[in-house]
């Protein structure tokens, strides 16, 4: 730390007035933010290994000169061990759009348009900061090749598949592994600079998206980095907003280089998406059940939900693999549901008092419905014209929540003989976004008061969505509610919309 500020007085001519350390991310690197007198700060980095903190050095300088938007480096140690580099800032893309992430992939219109700002930005990164850059100083190999993509799927099969206890054929896993190494390093993709840990958390909202932690870029095919964004586990895109971010980032690049039709770059990327899912897996793996770490462990069940939905839009020609890929999705293990402890009746309870009593008040009484479990969710559109729906369990009937106030689609002729269940209606609402804003605030109840029903072991709970026909607005707010509640914890949800005569279970 001593050396680091001495490269900053060295730079600056005077020791830094404060400096704070920022959270550390999945390397061994340190950062600061070191800030003078006149409240003017730069970030401080202090690596361990002077190849990757030579990369860095080294790329970010190339980048600068083609006017592309990464932190200048201001000033380097001899032994290259600690620099300091320009500050982008504390809002990073992963934060910015943490509120869709919350709420189960929902993605609010802006969310949505910052995602496809920085998507767009990346060809540039790609196309433009391969021109005239020497790859052999790239960390720790120059290319994307064979053996690397190997070395990656054996990552997968010893630090997560063999950790899982699942039985497998190493001799057929390594035959199919062989074949899709080949498939992925065929002769005919654009070699292009490959940043490899493309995702939000490298993105710096400053206040347009510029691009952080790049040493571990080489040389090699676009379709990885665009796998590696839109398919981050942790990130919960929609179906819709992942072939949304496809549609920008195919059209961009065809503003920096030749590209090829639509079916096959969908085509090549989807083998990508295959690679990149095993490989974060094997990093998962070994973070989070070898080293232990917390936010890992917690990351692999959305990873495996991606993989799931890959394998049921796509074939690949790798039987074995896929066979075996598909029984790692169906442990129960990775399931997306919230972590409680089973009881041999099946109920999902929790071993924790979800009440923080003072010891002096004594033992709390349990009510009749305590404990009974397991809970199953209604959810019900209406038309308030035609009253609110009644409670058939008894309990008094939930959370009522009035549509009425959002952009309503029926006053538009082309929606008004279609539902909140069909795709113009539902393009409509969140193009709009009012319904998006709407329903982050009706996650947050719903999802509180679930959590504790869950942890109390009630059986039932109603909420029920109005707006003036009982069509649109009503109907997508409950379908979009259930989905929510089913997928984040795994419950039974019942759906009612009334005035369409349309009723379905989540189970």
């Amino acid at each position: 730390m001593q050396q680091l500020i001495e490269l900053y007085k060295q730079w600056h001519g005077s020791a830094p007035a404060t400096i704070e350390q920022l959270p550390g991310a999945g390397s061994n690197r340190q950062y600061y933010r070191m800030t003078d007198a006149d409240e003017h700060s730069v970030i401080g980095c202090v690596g361990t290994s002077r190849d990757e903190n030579h990369a860095f050095v080294y790329l970010a300088r190339h980048f600068a000169s083609q006017q592309l938007p990464v932190p200048h480096v201001l000033a380097v140690s001899d032994d290259e061990l600690r620099y300091l580099q320009t500050d982008l800032g504390s809002l990073s893309l992963f934060d910015a759009v943490r509120g869709g992430r919350e709420a189960g992939g929902r993605y609010t219109v802006s969310e949505q348009q910052l995602l496809k700002q920085t998507i767009r930005q990346l060809p540039r990164l790609q196309i433009i900061g391969a021109r005239g850059l020497d790859f052999s100083h790239c960390y720790p190999q120059p290319a994307f090749d064979a053996d690397s993509v190997l070395f990656d799927l054996n990552y997968f099969k010893y630090c997560f598949l063999k950790a899982t206890e699942l039985d497998f054929h190493e001799l057929k896993l390594e035959a199919d592994f062989r074949l899709l190494v080949k498939d992925l390093t065929q002769a005919g993709d654009e070699q292009c600079f490959l940043y490899r840990d493309f995702q939000a958390r490298n993105v710096m909202l400053a206040p347009t998206p510029s691009f952080i932690d790049f040493q571990g870029g080489r040389r090699g095919p676009y379709y990885y980095d665009v796998a590696s964004f839109i398919w981050q586990a942790s990130a919960k895109y929609p179906h819709k907003v992942r072939r949304e971010l496809v549609y920008e980032y195919y059209n961009a690049l065809k503003q920096y280089t030749e590209v090829p039709s639509p079916h096959r770059f969908v085509e090549r990327l989807s083998l990508f998406v295959l690679f990149r899912l095993l490989q974060v897996l094997g990093a998962y793996g070994f973070r989070g059940y070898f080293e232990r770490k917390q936010h890992f462990i917690d990351s692999i069940p959305p990873a495996i939900h991606n993989l799931h939905e890959l394998l049921d839009e796509r074939r690949f020609p790798y039987p074995y693999l896929m066979d075996l890929l598909r029984r790692l999705t169906l442990l129960p293990q990775f399931r997306l549901v919230e972590t409680t402890a089973s009881r041999a009746d099946g109920y999902k309870t929790t071993d924790l008092n979800p009440y923080k009593t003072h010891p002096l008040d004594g033992p709390a009484t349990f009510s009749k419905y305590d404990a009974q479990g397991p809970l199953v969710v209604r959810v019900y559109s209406f038309s308030y014209h035609k009253g609110i729906p009644d409670d058939e369990s008894g309990n008094g009937g939930g959370y009522v929540f009035d549509c009425r106030s959002t952009h309503n689609p029926g006053r538009y002729e082309p929606y008004k003989q279609l539902t909140g269940l069909d795709e113009p209606v539902i393009r409509f609402l969140e193009d709009d976004g009012e319904i998006l804003t709407f329903l982050d605030s009706v996650y947050k109840l719903a999802d509180a008061h679930v959590r504790r029903y869950i942890q109390r072991g009630f059986t039932s709970l109603m909420f029920s969505f109005g707006c003036t026909g009982g069509q649109h607005r009503s109907v997508y707010c409950a379908q979009h509610l259930a989905e929510h509640l089913h997928r984040k914890f795994g419950i039974e949800v019942r759906i009612c919309h009334r005035e369409q005569h349309i009723m379905s279970d989540l189970k």
